[in-house]
């Protein structure tokens, strides 16, 4: 087993039955605008029922072109997808994510050798598959092996937001958005993970806490 040592650099938490979303762009000052800055974290049940789909969006407001055709997953940094299925808020199972020389590995769903900020690759994991990181442009390379399916790449960003009319309120000079408003994210992208199993390789009795971390390796 290889044992490598990632210390968690940012983490965006939210609590799934169905389906989540989490968004947090550039707000987390130790990773902002870094290789390991999460922007977005998804949770949903796939076009194929019996899966869920888990999505972490990294390195958020990519200009079109050559920003986005430039950027790169850092193979330094660990995305690990959290699943606490008896609800205790701790990790049961997590899903693990690391590029390397143009591909995404994924490792899991598998119970994790240690719980909280470290984390060592689950290398030894029955349920993992490799997928070639989709280039800018390009339609999604998708793989898929024992009911698992992945993709990694660059996207547009799915979150929208009109930050300056949330300005004007938190300043006190607007009461309200503007219908209709104005998506401070429109024409920018984002790094993409992407991983849908099948439910039941998740376990648990259907209502699930969900949580994504990046982890820097040290």
């Amino acid at each position: 087993m290889k044992k490598t040592k990632f210390l968690m650099a940012a983490a965006i938490v939210a609590i799934a039955t169905f389906v989540v979303i989490a968004a947090d762009h550039i707000d987390a000052p130790a990773v902002q605008g870094g290789t390991s800055d999460i922007t977005d974290f998804y949770a949903f049940q796939g076009e194929n029922t019996s899966n869920i789909a888990f999505v972490a969006n990294v390195q958020g407001l990519l200009g079109s072109g050559s920003d986005t055709q430039n950027a790169a997953f850092d193979e330094n940094v660990l995305i690990e997808f959290n699943i606490d299925n008896t609800g205790d808020n701790v990790e049961d199972l997590v899903i693990q994510a690391i590029a390397r020389d143009g591909k995404m590995y994924v490792f899991g769903p598998i119970a994790p050798s240690q719980t909280g900020l470290n984390s060592t690759i689950a290398t030894n994991a029955t349920n993992q598959l490799s997928v070639d990181i989709t280039p800018y442009g390009q339609s999604a390379i998708i793989e898929s092996s024992g009911g698992m399916m992945a993709f990694a790449g660059p996207r547009d960003d799915p979150f929208f937001m009109d930050f300056a009319q949330y300005s004007q309120i938190i300043a006190g000079n607007a009461t309200s958005f503007n219908n209709p408003g104005a998506d401070t994210f429109a024409g920018t992208n984002v790094l993409s993970v992407v991983v849908e199993v099948p439910k039941s390789m998740i376990g648990g009795t259907g209502t699930i806490n969900t949580w994504v971390e990046s982890k820097r390796r040290q």
